[in-house]
């Protein structure tokens, strides 16, 4: 834990000097409706918030996102992301990051996950229709693991933290189709030693409004060794209506 205080504590003498600065904040808002497949067979509601600050020389960003379902009256999912991120803007194609995040997933086998890290990103193209910038870096991360209960006869397993060097790496592409629909596709890895973590999520985006969008988007997360019980592969397909702010 005292590598994560240490951790926590660089992040934020990264951040505080971008908040001195002007700038103004922009994002956007989510009401979403899914199905999933994998560790839970089911159908969900969901909330998000993604925002962003950016000045000359720097950009903060964070993110929220809540899922919630039910079937036959129980609940069936469970789910709280949230990551902050700031960007050091180098030069016109270059910038250093600092990263935290924490998940909590009720009806997975962790408490929580959480990560915290920075490194190194550029902006390979940043043009009127596309852009796409790559990222990468070192960190740590943190698994509080569940009691679990396998076998014949049953083995129980103890509740523990697993704390691990990891590294984390993503792609971030738009493309604007014309004025009114928008495509995006992110992919992010989580490398640790115990296990590492891949994402990805495409989607295609409708302007109805000036604020309002209306969004499909499809996304897949791989665990390379999950916990005995649980799949390796969950995937989310999802149909929301997005409000833009900010501008």
């Amino acid at each position: 834990m005292k590598l994560l205080f240490a951790a926590l504590a660089a992040g934020s003498c990264l951040t505080l000097p971008a908040f001195a600065e002007n700038g103004t904040w922009k994002g956007e808002g989510s009401f979403s409706a899914g199905l999933n497949t994998g560790n839970t067979e089911t159908s969900d509601l969901g909330i998000g918030v993604k925002m962003a600050r950016e000045t000359q020389a720097w950009k903060n960003s964070a993110e929220l996102f809540a899922d919630y379902g039910t079937k036959n009256g129980s609940q069936t999912k469970n789910r709280l992301f949230i990551a902050g991120q700031t960007n050091r803007v180098l030069n016109d194609d270059a910038f250093v990051f600092a990263r935290v995040s924490h998940e909590v997933d009720e009806f997975s086998a962790f408490d929580s996950r959480s990560f915290v890290g920075g490194g190194a990103g550029w902006q390979v193209f940043d043009g009127p229709a596309a852009k796409w910038s790559l990222e990468g870096g070192p960190g740590l991360k943190f698994d509080k693991v569940k009691e679990t209960t396998t076998g014949n006869p049953p083995v129980t397993v103890s509740a523990r933290t697993d704390e691990s060097f990891s590294f984390i790496a993503a792609s971030k592409l738009g493309y604007t189709l014309n004025d009114a629909v928008k495509f995006g596709n992110d992919t992010n890895v989580l490398y640790a030693d115990t296990s590492t973590q891949i994402g990805n999520k495409t989607s295609l985006t409708a302007m109805l409004t000036k604020s309002l969008s209306a969004r499909f988007s499809f996304e897949v997360r791989h665990d390379t060794a999950p916990k005995p019980g649980f799949e390796e592969t969950d995937t989310a397909t999802r149909m929301s209506i997005v409000y833009a702010f900010g501008g």
